[in-house]
């Protein structure tokens, strides 16, 4: 590490601003496994990608597959999971893009180290507030029922903890809203984060 020198480029991460019209910074969403995290994140992108807003999403599945198919699912792995994830994020959030992440991260920890490498300034999290019940009947993958069944060890939820964001951004109550109300409430948030200028 002593001999790297970061080499300063001309183009800098407030002219892609400009260029692009809007402010970039990541979106965070955690919860549970079938929260509902990664349907809403597309819905989002979607909404803001329609606007003229420059995204980019990335995702447990697509990141597992090929960054990180170096890794397993024991405690050390998962934290240089979203450590190298939130690096990522960080070098997109420098392109001017708005990173749309979505990854159970389920303890507290994870996510202040999350927040620290992106900068608080440019960390919204929201939180997927879906009961367990409500995620284990959906089982969109089978997962809970491996859990369950003891075919999987370690998982969020079920063997593993998940610690509830203590502040996060916003709330979304999956349970007790449609989708698209929830969508609606984030791109408000997102509204004057974004300071659209074209």
């Amino acid at each position: 590490m002593n001999n790297i020198v970061p080499h300063t480029f001309e183009v800098s991460r407030a002219s892609r601003n400009s260029m692009k019209g809007h402010k970039s910074f990541v979106i965070w969403f955690t919860g549970l496994s079938g929260s509902g995290k990664s349907t809403l994140a597309n819905m989002v992108e979607q909404q803001l990608f329609e606007k003229g807003i420059h995204t980019f999403s990335l995702d447990g599945d697509n990141i597992r597959g090929g960054l990180n198919n170096n890794l397993g699912f024991s405690r050390e792995d998962r934290e240089e999971n979203l450590r190298r994830i939130a690096e990522v994020a960080k070098l997109f959030v420098d392109s001017g893009s708005v990173v749309i992440a979505s990854f159970i991260s389920p303890l507290q920890s994870d996510r202040d180290f999350i927040r620290e490498i992106i900068g608080e300034e440019d960390f919204i999290e929201v939180f997927v507030n879906t009961p367990l019940k409500i995620c284990e009947k959906r089982d969109v993958k089978g997962l809970y029922r491996k859990a369950r069944a003891g075919e999987i060890k370690n998982f969020t939820g079920i063997d593993a903890p998940y610690e509830p964001p203590a502040t996060p951004t916003i709330e979304i109550r999956t349970d007790q809203e449609e989708a698209r109300v929830s969508v609606e409430r984030i791109l408000n948030l997102l509204e004057k984060e974004l300071e659209i200028t074209k």
